[in-house]
C-alpha cells in the first residue's frame, strides 16, 4: 500500500510557503539565476531476447485430492448458513461487547466516521486542493532551483515551514525532509516540464488530463497475428486443481508494543516511541489495532501457523508484496533488508518445500517508492542493493536462470508445470509516487518490452500464463501511460494470460479488463488480495484460489476463491484470534464460474441491486465493524474501480455505470442475499471453537 504522505508533505509544506509571504519567492537579480540542467537518461542496450529463458517445469505437484467450496446450487450450503445464523451469529456478533454505549447509540456514532472521508481522500481519490498544493510546490521548488539554492538551503526551509506550521511532528518532518528531500531535488533539477505536467504525472485525474510528449510512449508487439478470440467455456466440474495462496501486505512492525498510543498525530502509530495511551481505550491492542497501526510479530506468527494448520493441502503460494511498516519517514536500506530476510526465514520455515512465487512491493525501497530505472547508476541512488538481495532471497524458491531479470528489474518468469507460467512484475515502474520516472517513463527496465516477449514465446508454446504483481494496473497510483500500454499487452494475449494477482490496496477486490475495441466484451481479470495489515480500520486476511489443474482440457482459469479473515476486534477482546473463512466468491455471488464475462456479470448486478453491492462492500472491507455506509458516489467509486483495469480512465470504462446508479431506484432485497449479507461467522470459524476453548485454560493460567 503507498502512504501518499512523503511526496505530498514536501510540496504542501512549499504550497503554504508560497502563501505565507516568504521573501525568497520574490523577483531576484537575474545574476543569480542558474539554467536548468538539460538531461536526457542514456538508452538501454538491454537485449531481453538474449536473456536464458526458464523452459523447464520448477512445480511438481504435491498430489492433494482438494474439495472446493460448495457452490451457489448446493442446498446443504444454504441449510448449514441458516442454521448458523439461528445458533451462532448473535451470540458471537450482535452484542457489542467493546464499548459501554448502548448498541444503537455505537452503530450510530459510526455512521458518523470522518476518519473514514479522510481516508479515502488520502488513499484512492485525490482532490483538486491536492493538484493546487502540488501545482503551486513544485513551480516553487523550481523557482528556487533557477535562483541557484543549493539542496541543503531548500531542505532546510522545507523542514522549517514543516515545524513551525505543524504539518507534522517534528521528527516526521526531519525523516520525510531527510529521506525525500535530496531525491525530488535532484529530479527537479533535470527535467524541463512544469508544474502542470509533473501534477498531472504524479496526481493523475484530479490535475487533469495534462499532455506530456515526454512521457507518451507505446510498445512494440511482433508481427505476428492476434488468435481468433474463442468463447471461454468454464473449467470442467471436479477436474483436478491447484490450491494457491495469496499472502499480501504483511507490513510487518518489529516496534509495535500493546498499550502504546494508538491515537497518535503521526502516520504510524502503537509503538513505544510513541509512548503510552492519553485516553481510555486509545492504547494498542495485543493483536493488533484498526488505528494507523500495523501488524504485531506474535499476530504473524499465529497466521502462518494456522494457515499451516488448517490448509496442509498448499501447492504454491503467491506472496505479492510490501513486507516493512508505514513508518516510512524512519526508513533505512538496512532495516528493510532486516525484515525481508526475517519475513523470508519465515515463510520458508512455516511452509518447507511449498514454491512460493513473490512480487516486489512499494515498501520494500528506502525511502518507500524510490525504485531508479536501470540507468540511474550512482552509488548513492542504485537500486542494486536491494534487487541484489531479493535475488539472493528468493533464489531458494526460484530457478537460477532468473537471476538475471530479478537482478536487473525485480522481474522474472517461471515455467511452473508444462504448458503453464507464472510471471512476475515489478509494478513499481507504474507507480506515480517514483520520483524516478519524472526523468524518463518510457518502459522503465524494458520490463514491458521483456513481457511482450515471454508471453509471444507462450504463445508460440501453447502455454497459459499467471501474471503477479503488487500494484494493479487500474489503480490510480499507476501510471496512465504504463498501464495503457500494460491493458493492449493483455488485450493482445488475452488467450494465453489467464488470470492475474495483486495486493496494494489493502481491501478484498478485483479489476476486470475489456476489449478495447467492444467494452462491453470482457476479456481478463485481475484479483486484488486483502492485506495482512488491518492499517487502518481493517480486518486482517488473506486469499485461497483454487486453479484449474493437470487435465487434457485445463483452462488453467480460477475456479474459485476463498477469503480467510481474523476479525480484530473479536481477538483483542477475547485474547486470542479465530480465523475463519468469511466467503467464497462462486457461493456468495452467485457465479456459475469466474471467468471475464462472469464477473462482467457480477459488476452489472451490483449496479442494478442495491443488496449485491452491499455484501461486496462487506467482503471489500474484510466485514470490518469500522466499515461505516457506503453512499451513491462511494458506490460509483467502488464498482468503477472493479470495472477499471485500466487506470485514469474512468470516463471512458464507467460513464454507463455512473448514469445507472444515479438514475437506478432502489431494489428489493431477496431473502436468499438477506441470508449471505447477515451471516457473520461461516462453518469453518465454528469448527475453532473447540480447538480455542481447548487452548483457553492456558492462557488464563499464563501458559499459552
Amino acid at each position: 500500500m503507498i502512504i501518499r504522505i512523503p511526496w505530498l508533505l514536501l510540496l504542501a509544506t512549499v504550497f503554504i510557503m508560497t502563501i505565507s509571504g516568504n521573501p525568497l519567492f520574490l523577483q531576484q537579480s537575474g545574476r543569480n539565476i542558474k539554467p536548468v540542467i538539460r538531461w536526457r537518461p542514456p538508452m538501454d542496450t538491454w537485449n531481453w531476447t538474449e536473456t536464458p529463458r526458464n523452459d523447464e517445469p520448477f512445480f511438481i505437484p504435491s498430489n492433494f485430492t482438494h474439495k472446493l467450496p460448495p457452490s451457489a446450487n448446493e442446498t446443504e450450503l444454504i441449510a448449514h448458513m441458516a442454521a448458523l445464523k439461528r445458533n451462532y451469529s448473535r451470540l458471537l456478533w450482535d452484542s457489542d461487547k467493546s464499548s459501554n454505549l448502548p448498541l444503537f447509540v455505537d452503530k450510530a456514532l459510526k455512521l458518523l466516521n470522518l476518519k473514514q472521508v479522510y481516508y479515502e481522500v488520502e488513499h484512492s481519490v485525490m482532490s483538486k486542493v491536492s493538484c493546487t498544493a502540488c501545482k503551486a510546490g513544485a513551480g516553487l521548488l523550481q523557482h528556487y532551483m533557477r535562483l541557484g539554492k543549493s539542496k541543503e538551503e531548500i531542505n532546510k526551509m522545507i523542514y522549517q515551514f514543516c515545524v513551525s506550521l505543524n504539518i507534522q511532528s517534528a521528527r516526521v518532518c526531519e525523516g520525510i525532509t531527510r529521506l525525500f528531500g535530496s531525491e525530488v531535488v535532484y529530479v527537479l533539477k533535470r527535467i524541463t516540464i512544469g508544474p502542470n505536467e509533473i501534477c498531472s504525472f504524479v496526481i493523475g485525474d484530479a490535475c487533469g488530463d495534462v499532455y506530456n510528449p515526454y512521457h507518451e510512449w507505446e510498445v512494440a508487439f511482433p508481427p505476428v497475428p492476434k488468435p481468433q478470440a474463442k468463447a471461454l467455456e468454464p473449467p470442467i466440474e471436479k477436474a483436478p486443481t491447484f490450491k494457491v495462496l495469496q499472502i499480501s501486505d504483511t507490513h510487518f512492525d518489529p516496534y509495535y508494543a500493546e498499550g502504546a498510543n494508538a491515537e497518535c498525530n503521526e502516520p504510524l502509530c502503537c509503538r513505544a516511541s510513541n509512548g503510552p495511551a492519553l485516553t481510555p481505550g486509545g492504547g494498542a491492542g495485543r493483536w493488533g489495532d484498526y488505528r494507523k497501526c500495523d501488524t504485531p510479530k506474535r499476530t504473524i506468527d499465529h497466521m502462518l501457523k494456522n494457515i499451516a494448520d488448517t490448509h496442509t493441502d498448499i501447492d504454491y503460494i503467491l506472496w505479492t508484496g510490501d513486507l516493512p511498516p508505514h513508518d516510512v519517514w524512519n526508513q533505512t536500506k538496512e532495516e528493510n533488508l532486516k525484515v525481508l530476510q526475517e519475513t523470508v526465514a519465515q515463510m520458508s520455515d512455516m511452509f518447507p518445500g511449498v514454491p512460493i512465487f513473490p512480487a516486489l512491493g512499494n515498501h520494500e525501497s528506502s525511502p518507500v517508492n524510490s525504485f531508479p530505472p536501470p540507468y540511474i547508476s550512482s552509488p548513492e541512488s542504485n537500486i542494486a542493493w536491494l534487487y541484489n538481495e531479493l535475488d539472493a532471497q528468493w533464489r531458494r524458491w526460484l530457478p537460477a536462470g532468473v537471476s538475471h531479470t530479478v537482478r536487473r528489474g525485480a522481474f522474472y518468469s517461471v515455467l511452473v508445470r508444462p504448458g503453464f507460467r507464472i510471471i512476475s512484475l515489478n509494478m513499481n515502474y507504474c507507480n506515480n509516487k517514483n520520483w524516478w520516472l519524472l526523468l524518463n517513463s518510457t518502459d522503465p527496465a524494458t520490463e514491458l518490452q521483456w513481457l511482450i516477449y515471454e508471453l509471444q514465446s507462450a504463445e508460440f508454446s501453447g502455454e497459459k500464463v499467471h501474471i503477479i504483481g503488487h500494484i494493479p494496473p487500474g489503480h490510480s497510483d499507476c501510471l496512465k501511460v504504463w498501464s495503457r500500454n500494460y491493458y493492449a499487452i493483455v488485450n493482445r494475449y488475452e488467450a494465453t494470460i489467464t488470470a492475474q494477482f495483486f495486493g496494494h490496496t489493502h481491501y478484498d477486490e478485483f479489476e476486470v479488463f475489456y476489449d478495447p475495441n467492444d467494452l462491453g466484451r470482457a476479456t481478463s481479470i485481475a484479483y486484488v488480495g486483502p492485506s495482512v495489515s488491518p492499517y487502518y480500520d481493517l480486518n486482517l486476511g488473506y486469499r485461497i484460489y483454487y486453479v484449474d489443474g493437470d487435465h487434457d482440457a485445463t483452462t488453467r482459469l480460477v475456479v474459485d476463491h476463498e477469503t480467510w479473515i481474523m476479525n480484530l476486534k473479536e481477538a483483542n477482546l477475547f485474547g486470542y484470534p479465530i480465523w475463519y473463512k468469511l466467503y467464497s466468491a462462486r457461493s456468495a455471488y452467485m457465479m456459475p464460474s469466474l471467468r471475464p464475462q462472469d464477473w462482467d456479470a457480477f459488476i452489472d448486478d451490483m449496479t442494478s441491486k442495491e443488496d449485491v453491492f452491499n455484501l461486496y462492500h462487506k467482503h471489500y472491507w474484510k466485514n470490518s465493524p469500522r466499515r461505516g455506509t457506503c453512499d451513491g458516489e462511494c458506490r460509483k467509486r467502488l464498482i468503477c474501480d472493479a470495472r477499471s483495469g485500466r487506470s485514469h480512465d474512468r470516463r471512458a470504462l464507467c460513464v454507463h455505470i455512473e448514469a445507472r446508479i444515479d438514475g437506478a431506484a432502489p431494489a428489493p432485497q431477496t431473502w436468499r442475499a438477506w441470508l449471505y449479507n447477515g451471516l457473520s461467522v461461516s462453518m469453518s470459524m465454528i469448527m475453532q471453537i473447540p480447538q480455542v476453548a481447548y487452548q483457553i485454560p492456558k492462557y488464563v493460567m499464563g501458559l499459552g
